[in-house]
Formats: structure tokens, sequence, C-alpha cells
């Protein structure tokens, strides 16, 4: 514990950070948010979580992309150097930055037509490229090593809906082969037209996750 506050209160350098990461003494989390509406469900997901952190005193970054006017849609441009593994935008080098540190992270973000939202799909293809998250060297191989993720989805209809999409799509085919791995999902169904205390229940079950 010792170690764990002195690292804290040389968190101003960097290079002090990622020494203490090494070390065990800290852990990072980034979390990815996708939800365009500070007035959402998803937000009040967020603040929890960013909340617990606080007061736990774990280090997290967040990843609101629509708050970071992150653009999900490749130019031209951009598409011409994707099989070199380049990026062209700062943002995406500043989001590849954020998951280099990272042991953790947590998605939020609500399904949208049986799906995750277009600006988290786009997030995947333009920040999750070829020698950064993966390399064809011998084979298909993962480069990234996230050792504990979280998934969390809202949706109107039942989480069973969802399943296939979420379990086998996102995190078997998306996550997994490229180093996030030990996923849990939570699933808040119902979000809209729940009770109050129902969206209570699914933070306590959040709080108790993350």
């Amino acid at each position: 514990m010792k170690s764990y506050q002195v690292c804290i209160l040389m968190a101003d350098s960097s290079k002090v950070v990622y020494l203490c990461r090494k070390l065990k003494f800290i852990c990072m989390v980034t979390i990815v948010f996708a939800h365009p509406w500070h007035g959402s469900f998803n937000k009040v997901i967020l603040d929890t979580i960013t909340s617990r952190f606080d007061l736990s005193g774990k280090l997290y970054q967040v990843i609101d992309l629509h708050k970071d006017d992150f653009n999900p849609v490749f130019s031209e441009v951009e598409l011409s150097v994707y099989n070199e593994g380049k990026a062209l935008d700062p943002l995406i080098l500043k989001y590849q930055q954020y998951i280099k540190e990272s042991d953790e992270m947590i998605f939020i973000f609500p399904n949208w037509w049986n799906t995750m939202p277009a600006i988290l799909k786009g997030f995947f293809d333009k920040v999750l490229l070829k020698d950064f998250a993966f390399n064809y060297e011998g084979g298909f191989n993962p480069l990234l090593n996230i050792t504990k993720t979280t998934v969390i989805t809202t949706s109107e209809k039942p989480s069973p809906n969802f399943k296939n999409v979420i379990e086998n799509g996102f995190i078997g085919d998306m996550l997994n082969p490229v180093g996030i791995r030990n996923t849990t999902w939570l699933s808040c169904e119902g979000t809209s037209k729940g009770t109050d205390e129902h969206r209570r229940e699914f933070l306590r079950k959040v709080e108790e996750t993350v």
C-alpha cells in the first residue's frame, strides 16, 4: 500500500506511472464511452464508475467519442495507408496511447438496431490497427494485453436478443482476437421503460463488477 501511495503522489510524471504499472503497484483503466447525450442513463453509468474510481484512487482515463468529435468514417487518404497500420488523425494516436497504458478496459454503449453505435464500430476500424492491435506474423496474433474487460450495454429489448451480437460478435470476434480479454458483459434491458429501482439495481451491479 505504501508503494501505491508513493506512485499516486508522483503521478505527474508519465514515466513514473509507467514504472509503477510495470511493478504492479497500480493499474490503469481506459473507459470507452459511446453515447451522444449526456442526459442519458449511459452517462449515469459512466459517472457511477468514475465516482467509484475517484473514491478508491484507481487510475482511469475516459475516451468520450462524441465529446472528442471522433470521426468514425475512413477518408480515402486514411484508407490508402490502412494496410501499413498508419494513423493520420492525432486523436487516433492519442487513443492508441491510452490503450497501450491500460491493464483494463470498460466499454459503455447502447444497443441500437441490435448492434453497437456506428461511432464505436468506427473506433475499432480506425484505432485497432495492424502492428498496434495485431499482426500477421505466422498467422493472426494479438498485440494488446488487457487483462480485465467490462462491456456495459443498455437496451429496451430483453438481453437474450443481443446475446449473439455481444458475446459472439463483439466479445468473441472483436475483443478476444486482439488481446482484450477476460470480459464480463452487463446488460440493462428496459432501460427507459423500467422503474427507477430497476436502474438503481443495475448501477449497484456495475459498481460490484468494476
